[in-house]
């Protein structure tokens, strides 16, 4: 029998056992070595050869993350380790440090109970170390600490014991700061940080295939004495043979991360809002493999042979083949057609899959990631909260008129796929545009399109998106209808910065019950009778119906909301979507004839009336900004830093971290689109750079006319602003 399906026999034994399968992510930075680990781990566990384990990167199963060297798509694989005489069950999720990518992050913490953080010993916890704890404290996914790459310590930077220490207890330090701030108002969170003493940090070389953590010196009688010497002496094969990364690992994953048994009563209440008496919260809660069948699809992905494959947690019931399933948000139900278990790049077929474990389905044509699938209707997850959004975007076209409906089918795949990405199909003109979260993120994006489906396409130059915010609050406008019989007064003001956070973070939406959503506006700063009458929430705009006993209002108010939404997708300026607009409704005259009040004439008096307000409410274009970091040898310390300034950019800190020098500040998206190759140039290729995206500012206003005409032309607006814009 071949050694894969042997594996394969034994996950299929352990998955009845909640209590002996562990659900992780491996989450880091960019470049500090996650793929290389996961490498070690699948040759401990047996599924590649020890040889090539660190080199074959067998996680990274596409074409471009090869070439380029670096994740892009989270991946699942299923082993087993065998720890203090009994088996588990390891489901396991290599996730992409690169923040373009951010995504992927966020939707594997949805699925796991636990993260093990990578951190470079050398770099130290970075911007995306920060993120991706975050989601996963956010999630309630408990975190573990793996410090890699402690080989450069010894050999390259030779320190001594003493510094080694102080360097490495500074990586626990930041790595706890960062916890203890996350968790602190978390009442179902005792205390989650890590220390070397209980065994939740590890310290190692994934190159290399060593590692050590408390338990481990303790039972081989290694200590970090034996590991230097070791180390210098190029005897690296005897220190992976004495003490081999994956035991150390896996061992810690075993001991201290929560099955599932311990951890879905914790995680139920915060990704779930349904009724928690119910028996589908009970069955959820014990991990049931008799309930109904509840799954929490993560990702989605294309088998060129079985089409669509649905991955994602199964938090309740069993999936077999066969069953009809309901997906939220759509009619009907799908039927299951096969279920499997991911090895890597390849997906196993087993005959059923239980509660706990993450599975890999097909047949749900209609999920999409982020959809809950189950065999009664119920209430569905909590929509996964990406941290960033879209801030630049690219025009596809396909270059053959012929490819143009294989096109717009893959467009709308690859929505289906990254929820990140957003895709606008004008089918008139054949122009498409897709927005991401980075110039990588979209070269990425059409260089598939082109390779995997075959069809040559045009890219326009990137696009930066834009948003459009009030800056103090509007007198009350009027807006009448084409018809003049209905007529609304409307005001806008700028909405509280904590309110805004909070929707962006799902903590506020209309999903909520009315008086939970009340609680969390007035905790986030907004007065009680104003959150007692709103009536609908877009993106992160709020409109409040402050009218009194009008007739005919209850039954025009979709009209009225449609029309608000229209102003808002396209902002007064530039056609820009609005963020942060607090807009009330205090009055409204209504014809007694329905048919004088319909959609042809609310829907414009509405619109014209909130773009009439937000410009009296003094509206202004914010442009999106990046943090930026790049370490560099101190000789290039200048040139980096005004690569910064030189890009409308600020520097706001410099300092030393070992033999470089880190600069940090911030940028404008739009100045930092083609930042990577000018970089390079200015430090000779030595410095290495990371952005992170650091949301929306006001653009200076000496700016704001030049960038308004020159977004309105592109839209083929009219590039005369309105008279009222007079402000600038």
């Amino acid at each position: 029998m071949g050694r894969r399906k042997k594996i394969v026999e034994q996950c299929e034994r352990l998955m009845d056992n909640p209590d002996q399968i562990r659900n992780i992510a491996i989450a880091a930075h960019v470049d500090h070595g996650k793929t290389t680990l996961t490498d070690n781990l699948l040759a401990g566990a047996g599924m590649i050869s020890d040889e090539t384990a660190g080199e074959q990167l067998a996680m990274d199963t596409e074409e471009d993350e090869q070439e380029r060297g670096i994740t892009i798509d989270a991946a699942n694989v299923s082993m087993t380790h065998e720890y203090e005489g009994e088996d588990h069950l390891i489901n396991l999720i290599d996730t992409p440090g690169h923040v373009d990518f951010g995504g992927d992050v966020t939707r594997a913490m949805r699925a796991v109970d636990g993260a093990l953080v990578v951190v470079d010993a050398v770099e130290g916890a970075m911007p995306q170390t920060e993120t991706v704890v975050r989601q996963a404290l956010r999630e309630g996914v408990k975190p573990a600490l793996f410090i890699n790459k402690v080989d450069r310590l010894i050999s390259e930077l030779q320190e001594g014991p003493e510094e080694m220490q102080e360097r490495l207890l500074g990586v626990i330090h930041e790595v706890n700061e960062l916890i203890r701030g996350m968790t602190e108002e978390m009442d179902d969170i005792d205390d989650w940080t890590v220390s070397v003493e209980d065994g939740t940090v590890g310290f190692g070389s994934a190159l290399y295939k060593w590692g050590v953590s408390m338990p481990s010196m303790q039972r081989t009688g290694m200590d970090f004495g034996d590991i230097m010497e070791l180390e210098r002496n190029d005897e690296r094969q005897e220190l992976h043979d004495r003490t081999p990364l994956s035991d150390v690992v896996l061992d810690m994953v075993c001991e201290h991360f929560p099955d599932p048994i311990e951890a879905q009563p914790r995680r139920i209440p915060r990704i779930w809002r349904g009724d928690d008496e119910s028996d589908i919260a009970e069955t959820m809660r014990l991990v049931d493999e008799d309930g109904e069948v509840v799954l929490m699809v993560t990702d989605i992905g294309v088998d060129p042979h079985a089409g669509e494959i649905a991955a994602g947690r199964v938090f309740s019931g069993t999936l077999e083949k066969g069953q009809d399933l309901y997906v939220s948000g759509t009619a009907g139900t799908n039927r299951v057609q096969s279920v499997g278990i991911y090895m890597g790049g390849e997906r196993e077929e087993v005959e059923h899959v239980p509660a706990g474990n993450i599975a890999a389905v097909t047949g749900l044509k209609d999920a999409i990631a982020g959809s809950t699938v189950s065999s009664v209707e119920m209430t569905p997850f909590e929509s996964i909260e990406h941290i960033s959004e879209p801030v630049i975007t690219k025009s596809v076209e396909a270059k053959n008129m012929d490819d143009l409906p294989k096109l717009i089918e893959t467009l709308q795949q690859v929505a289906k796929e990254d929820p990140t990405i957003r895709i606008e199909i004008n089918e008139d003109t054949g122009e498409h545009l897709i927005s991401g979260q980075g110039e990588l993120h979209l070269e990425v994006i059409t260089q598939r399109i082109e390779r995997n489906q075959g069809i040559p396409v045009n890219t326009g130059e990137p696009i930066v998106v834009y948003r459009e915010a009030p800056t103090q609050e509007s007198r009350e406008v009027e807006g009448r209808s084409p018809n003049r019989h209905n007529r609304f007064y409307i005001t806008v003001e700028p909405l509280g910065e904590d309110i805004v956070e909070q929707i962006k973070l799902g903590e506020v939406s209309m999903d909520m019950p009315e008086q939970e959503r009340r609680e969390a506006l007035q905790d986030a700063g907004m007065d009680k009778d104003t959150s007692q009458n709103v009536e609908e929430i877009h993106n992160t705009n709020v409109f409040i119906d402050d009218t009194k006993g009008i007739q005919h209002l209850n039954e025009t108010m979709e009209l009225v909301i449609e029309g608000l939404e229209e102003a808002l997708d396209d902002g007064p300026l530039a056609g820009e979507p609005v963020q942060g607009a607090l807009i009330r409704l205090h009055d409204a005259r209504l014809h007694e004839d329905a048919i004088h009040r319909g959609p042809a004439q609310v829907i414009p008096a509405v619109r014209q009336a909130v773009h009439n307000a937000l410009i009296d409410a003094r509206i202004k274009l914010l442009e999106p900004i990046q943090d930026v970091r790049i370490d560099v040898p101190t000789e290039h310390m200048g040139a980096a830093s005004g690569e910064i300034q030189g890009r409308r950019g600020r520097v706001d800190d410099m300092y030393q971290e070992g033999d470089l020098m880190v600069v940090e500040g911030i940028a404008p998206v739009e100045e930092m689109i083609g930042f990577s190759s000018d970089i390079r140039s200015a430090t000779e290729g030595r410095a290495s750079w990371n952005t992170e995206n650091a949301g929306f500012r006001v653009m200076s206003d000496n700016m704001q006319t030049e960038k308004m005409t020159e977004i309105r032309e592109r839209k083929g607006m009219k590039t005369e602003l309105p008279e009222a814009i007079d402000y600038f």
